[in-house]
């Protein structure tokens, strides 16, 4: 079954077309890389799953809805940058996302709080920007959600902060949900994804499939199979 369904998808802004007849079919359960080099549209697309951005023409679709209230309750968006007031308090944001959200695993965020020595009274101006970059992830993973996407989750972060990014999404995300990872940071991602998209200039999905039968296919990682295609990009 699909949890997202793309149709002849266009976005133009002005006279710059950044998707294109995109058709693509995500499967529910699986962990997905849409991978591409910067500017290629990845952001722009997550931002129209989540209804934030109306397609210039073409249809979205999520656990068989079109885009609406209705499938933003049932989507857990991590942005590219943080949106949180770093006037808040850890704790106030986690009473304000329990009141907002009615997936929001309130026992499941302080846990994850507490496994990176986080103190929930912590005011958001007084933590690092890795740490809030964290927190924010937590808030995105601790809900019971069907569709994460998580734009760039690890661009701009120490390698440790990588890792632990990581094993949050593996260990925190429902086995029946679906997440979708954007990023070109390939080489750190890719020993976690189940399957890929490469998605080039213009939207064009270049290459995509399961990632284990992909690199068995070419003997290559995904990471130098995204170099290769990608070779010319600057």
């Amino acid at each position: 079954m699909s949890i997202l369904e793309c149709r002849s998808l266009y976005k133009n802004y002005g006279n710059k077309r950044v998707l294109e007849n995109m058709n693509i079919s995500v499967p529910a359960g699986k962990i997905i890389g849409l991978l591409g080099p910067n500017g290629c549209g990845k952001s722009t697309l997550i931002k129209m799953i989540c209804g934030l951005l109306v397609p210039s023409s073409g249809e979205i679709w999520v656990d068989g809805m079109p885009i609406g209230p209705q499938t933003n309750g049932i989507i857990s968006y991590l942005p590219e940058r943080t949106y949180l007031s770093n006037g808040m308090k850890v704790i106030d944001l986690i009473d304000y996302f329990c009141d907002f959200y009615r997936d929001f695993d309130r026992k499941r965020a302080m846990k994850m709080l507490q496994d990176l020595m986080i103190d929930p009274a912590s005011r958001l101006r007084t933590l690092s920007k890795g740490t809030r970059e964290k927190v924010q992830l937590i808030m995105v993973m601790a809900r019971n959600a069907k569709l994460y996407l998580l734009d760039e989750p690890i661009a701009g972060v120490d390698p440790a902060s990588r890792d632990y990014i990581l094993q949050t999404i593996l260990q925190n995300y429902n086995p029946e949900a679906t997440v979708i990872i954007t990023t070109h940071l390939i080489h750190d991602i890719e020993r976690i994804l189940d399957e890929f998209v490469f998605l080039g200039f213009g939207g064009e999905i270049v290459m995509g499939g399961n990632a284990d039968d992909i690199r068995g296919q070419y003997g290559k990682t995904l990471d130098e199979l995204f170099r290769e295609v990608f070779k010319y990009v600057q």
